[in-house]
């Protein structure tokens, strides 16, 4: 991804298991902030939620956020990201969040679906990136 900076790319990749803290802004313009699987297609930050979740509903209105990725080996080297949700999309999104489950459970179906849940794939686009340590 050519604005994060070459000596933070491992942060991006499957093998890292880095969270991403999301942040989104309610309707009130509070903060909200959850810690959230992630990837990476060499363009855009992907995350994935379930439909009519807080975030879910603060991405569809207020499409700004601000990303968090800390490096689970050093806490003292992150990345800070702000940028906008250019896609919200349910297709492709079931298996989106199974591509999630192998990274951080190492299983190939996601067990933690909830009876009649419907899930999103959010495309962020990069719009300024500080990288520390």
């Amino acid at each position: 991804m050519k604005s994060i900076p070459e000596s933070h790319h491992d942060l991006l990749k499957d093998e890292t298991k880095a969270f991403v803290y999301l942040a989104t802004i309610n309707k009130d313009g509070s903060p909200q902030v959850t810690p959230v699987w992630f990837n990476a297609d060499g363009e855009y930050i992907l995350i994935n939620s379930a439909k009519g979740r807080v975030k879910d509903r603060n991405m569809r209105s207020r499409p700004n956020v601000a990303l968090c990725i800390q490096d689970p080996a050093n806490p003292y080297r992150y990345l800070q990201i702000q940028g906008k949700v250019t896609e919200i999309t349910e297709q492709g999104a079931d298996e989106h969040i199974d591509a999630l489950a192998f990274k951080y459970l190492g299983q190939d179906k996601y067990p933690y679906r909830k009876s009649g849940e419907v899930r999103v794939r959010y495309k962020v686009h990069i719009e300024k990136v500080d990288a520390h340590g």
